[in-house]
């Protein structure tokens, strides 16, 4: 009766994705439990030889394995090895290390992060990346086992694997310059209008003029037109606006 309701604590600590037959990796931190036997209990990271140190029976190659796999070679050794009559073994997973995704494109530090049960989801993810900048996409890519697929950088429900790589693309900008505090690239919104993206720009310094506006923008030919550009004007993708100094 012990061994059984030791058991079902334990299926009840271990968190969903590690009852879910995920294989332990290189650098997975994990927490072995022997029933009863709390000098045995060790807590460890998977060497890169794919093992784990345990007391009495020494390193054990746990790398490949499922957490019950795991557990019952470590149990077997155990009891080979005439320490413990009948050994009762768990394993649970701390952090996986070995469970990675990638993060590109318009995010503050691309790179590799690791999975775990607090931060597999998307917006987790792109949390610990740094949050996308602002000349990202609503939408990000996750590519998983080679297929492409569209999710909305907000989604919370959405649950990142082993192995995807997610890609912020750039978000449609326009680039203002000249008599503005901040001049650079901004995303272009909806029905935008060029006061709208000054202000985005941090609004005209003293020495600007909002009578003395240029707009540079891709022609149908794909030559570059400058025009005279007015306030209500609505602004258009890769757009170039032009503050210029004011006439005193």
């Amino acid at each position: 009766m012990k061994v059984l309701v030791f058991a079902a604590a334990w299926l009840l600590a271990i968190p969903a994705w590690a009852q879910s037959g995920e294989r332990l990796g290189v650098g997975d931190a994990i927490r072995v439990t022997v029933f009863q036997q709390p000098d045995l209990t060790t807590e460890a990271r998977v060497s890169e030889k794919g093992t784990v140190a345990m007391p009495l029976i020494g390193e054990q190659k746990v790398a490949g394995k499922s957490t019950g796999e795991a557990s019952k070679q470590i149990a077997d050794a155990l009891k080979n090895g005439k320490y413990l009559k009948d050994p009762q073994v768990s394993i649970a997973m701390v952090t996986l290390r070995s469970r990675q995704v990638s993060v590109l494109g318009q995010v503050a530090r691309p790179g590799r992060y690791a999975l775990d049960e607090s931060s597999s989801g998307l917006t987790e993810v792109l949390a610990a990346a740094g949050g996308v900048m602002p000349t990202g996409a609503d939408t990000v890519t996750v590519m998983r086992d080679g297929k492409p697929q569209k999710v909305d950088v907000i989604s919370k429900d959405f649950k990142l694997k082993n192995g995807d790589t997610v890609y912020i693309e750039r978000a449609p900008v326009f680039y203002i310059y000249g008599e503005v505090t901040r001049a650079g690239a901004y995303r272009v919104e909806p029905n935008m209008t060029v006061m709208q993206a000054i202000a985005a720009g941090g609004g005209i310094t003293p020495r600007g003029s909002d009578r003395r506006l240029k707009m540079r923008r891709n022609g149908a030919d794909g030559k570059v037109v400058e025009t005279d550009a007015k306030l209500q004007d609505v602004v258009r993708t890769d757009d170039v606006i032009y503050v210029k100094e004011a006439l005193f």
